[in-house]
This record gives C-alpha cells, sequence and structure tokens, in this order.
C-alpha cells in the first residue's frame, strides 16, 4: 500500500470513528442539566412556591409556581432551554411577576435534582405535565402562555400543536436540532445523525394561538435566519423582534422583557 493510499485509509478510518463517537455521545452534548436542587429564594423569585408536575411516564418533577395577581391576567410556562435549571432563570421570571402574571417555571427531567435522563420525548411528557397541573388548579387554556427558551421551544411548539392555549412565544427557537447540528458540524452528515430532533419547523404551522418570536441577530448558537424562518412558517396573528445587538444569551439585557410583555399587554388586555 503506497503511502498516500495509507493515509486516505487511516483518515477515512478516523473520520468514520469521529461520527460514531458523537453519535453516541450526542445526548450528552445537547443536555447540560445541573442537577443540584434549586431554591426559589436564592433565585431571587421568594414569592413562588416548590409544586409537583406529574408525568405520563410516571415521574415526579419540581416546578415553581405563583398564580396570577388577577384572574384575567395570563401564567407563563417558562420551558427553559438545554443548560443549568430553573434556579439559573429566576431574574428572566422577574419582569413577569413584578407584572401581576402567573409563572410556573418547569424543571426538566435530569434538572434540578429531578429523575430521569432528558430526550425529546421525555421533554414533551414534562411539558404536558405543566398544562395538566394548570388545568387541575382551574387555570384556563386561554390564559396559559407557553414561552419556550432556545431548547424549550421544541416542547413548546409540540405541546401548543396538541393543546389550545392562550398565545406562545418563543426566544432564540431553533427550525429543528438537526438544522442545527449541521450548521454546527458542517463537514459530518450530522441531520441524519441526530436523535432527538425538535422539528419546530414541521410543525409551526399548525399552532393556533398568537405567536411572538424574539431572537439576536447576533446569535452564534441558533442563527437568526432559524427564528425568521419560523416566523415565516407560522399562521397569522404573528410578530417578532430580532434584535441586532443581541446574541443567544443576552437577549434580555437588550429589551427582550419589554418586547415580550408588550406583545403579552396587546394580546391579552
Amino acid at each position: 500500500m503506497s503511502p498516500f493510499l495509507r493515509f486516505v485509509v487511516y483518515a477515512c478510518a478516523g473520520y468514520v470513528l469521529f461520527t460514531g463517537v458523537l453519535f453516541l455521545a450526542q445526548r450528552r452534548m445537547m443536555y447540560f442539566p445541573d442537577s443540584t436542587p434549586p431554591s426559589p429564594e436564592l433565585a431571587g423569585v421568594p414569592e413562588m412556591s416548590p409544586v409537583t408536575l406529574n408525568t405520563a411516564d410516571g415521574l415526579e418533577l419540581l416546578a415553581w409556581y405563583r398564580p396570577a395577581e388577577r384572574a384575567s391576567a395570563p401564567v407563563l410556562v417558562f420551558l427553559h432551554g438545554n443548560a443549568g435549571n430553573i434556579g439559573h432563570r429566576g431574574w428572566k421570571a422577574r419582569p413577569y411577576l413584578d407584572a401581576g402574571y402567573g409563572m410556573l417555571l418547569v424543571s426538566w427531567r435530569g434538572y434540578g435534582g429531578n429523575l430521569g435522563s432528558p430526550t425529546e420525548q421525555g421533554l414533551y411528557h414534562d411539558a404536558r405535565a405543566a398544562l395538566a397541573y394548570l388545568a387541575d388548579a382551574g387555570v384556563e387554556s386561554s390564559r396559559i402562555v407557553l414561552y419556550g427558551e432556545s431548547l424549550g421551544a421544541g416542547p413548546a411548539v409540540r405541546v401548543a400543536t396538541e393543546q389550545q392555549v392562550g398565545a406562545v412565544v418563543l426566544e432564540s427557537a431553533f427550525t429543528s436540532a438537526a438544522d442545527v447540528a449541521q450548521r454546527h458540524y458542517w463537514y459530518l452528515p450530522a441531520r441524519y445523525l441526530v436523535r432527538d430532533r425538535f422539528d419546530s419547523l414541521a410543525r409551526i404551522g399548525r399552532i393556533g394561538a398568537p405567536l411572538f418570536i424574539v431572537h439576536g441577530e447576533r446569535d452564534n448558537i441558533v442563527p437568526v435566519d432559524m427564528g425568521r424562518s419560523l416566523l415565516a412558517a407560522a399562521n397569522p396573528p404573528k410578530d417578532a423582534r430580532f434584535i441586532a445587538e443581541a446574541g443567544h444569551n443576552d437577549l434580555y439585557s437588550f429589551g427582550a422583557a419589554e418586547a415580550v410583555l408588550d406583545f403579552l399587554k396587546r394580546t391579552f388586555e
């Protein structure tokens, strides 16, 4: 075997091995849970109380809840992104609590001391459990706002196609996890290897509730064109705010909360 042919064989073998390792480790690369049990007081939302969500597949999940101050005010179901836990989202809940809105902060399976491991189907179960909890608490579906942050946008879109809600807010949302993987691993057949696909682009056209999308123009994790594609595929009523100065994690430093609050006021008041 010539040196060049030997190089080609070794390079191909290395490529296949690297691809296989990424395939096997993909969920560790997608989900970054902090398993530490969070505290509402330490998170800056002492008025929120721990509650338990019961999933269809038998898990009991931690969530934090505060009812709305007014019977007509919306209740946000906050579905967070792939890292940390709800203890890292108190500052995001703060503007909506201060506005008198209700808030249910949902901690995914495997996050914040919860049992289980995150998967696409598992997160759908978790989001459905949140809506079931609010239904049992007497919250009308027309008052519920599904708020999906990054990865949490996938479950928000899916559940909003299954159940009627009052509104949907998507922050830094992607068209699908397969699309994101292909963008970041352009040199691999990444889109065909992703198991947890969260294909929001294929589903968003079936949402019947008012929709608001907020996305940073400088987002280098989920490119802003994915947010624009979701907006284009959605049915009206729909609106968006694409923030020129913001990236993926700093939207609230550039007026995202104010934009969402304005949308909620227009929708519910």
